[in-house]
């Protein structure tokens, strides 16, 4: 998905500004919003990858505007709309309209430590060898996907080296809109240059790269 959010590369938006403030809520609504994102994904009506791929797919100029946490609530909305948990009716209106659906579970302030420290394992048994192996040249796919993906457009279509081999994980192209398809990832080293041009004051760039989005140089 090409969109705003992948902002890698793109001029005109000025320097990264470093925070020193460590506070993580600047407001009452923020904590919220955040307590309420979790508590719905217990319920397990989504996974990460399909939540990213909503917030991602806000309109650029709503993606913009919004602050962090305004981003994880328009996100959230969507996901409820998604899954049909409540209607574009109820989220105008403030309210439930319609009785509320029995596979939604209930996260008891009990149970919450032990749900966030649980988490959702991505590791996959191998079913198949992995393709490349450390210091093989690679070069990344040209594409530009209609839905969701974890491959930045400043990476693609570049030649890198892999560095590292790390093991099988599920693949976030697939698993934000349908079934399980695990992948080998690798770590990929670019020469900064070959990324950003001869003007790149970086050496070098490591991407963890899923192995569709890879093939041989």
């Amino acid at each position: 998905m090409n969109n705003v959010h992948d902002m890698g590369g793109l001029q005109g938006f000025g320097p990264i500004q470093k925070s020193t403030d460590k506070q993580v809520f600047h407001h009452a609504w923020e904590a919220r919003a955040f307590a309420v994102t979790m508590a719905m994904n217990s319920t397990r009506h989504w996974n990460i990858d399909k939540s990213r791929s909503l917030r991602e797919s806000l309109p650029p100029a709503r993606y913009l505007s919004n602050t962090y946490y305004q981003i994880w609530l328009d996100g959230l909305e969507r996901l409820l709309v998604h899954a049909q948990l409540v209607s574009a009716a109820e989220l105008k209106a403030g309210h439930a309209q319609e009785p509320g659906r029995s596979s939604v579970k209930a996260l008891r302030a009990e149970d919450v430590q032990a749900f966030l420290k649980k988490g959702y394992a991505s590791s996959r048994p191998a079913v198949l060898p992995a393709r490349f192996k450390v210091g093989d040249k690679v070069r990344t796919r040209l594409t530009n996907p209609l839905t969701h993906t974890r491959l930045p457009r400043y990476c693609r279509d570049k030649v890198g080296v892999v560095i590292k081999v790390n093991d099988v994980f599920v693949f976030p192209d697939k698993n934000a809109h349908g079934p399980d398809e695990p992948q080998w990832m690798y770590t990929i080293e670019f020469d900064a240059r070959t990324l950003w041009g001869e003007d790149s004051t970086a050496s070098s760039v490591c991407l963890n790269c899923w192995e569709p989005y890879l093939m041989e140089a």
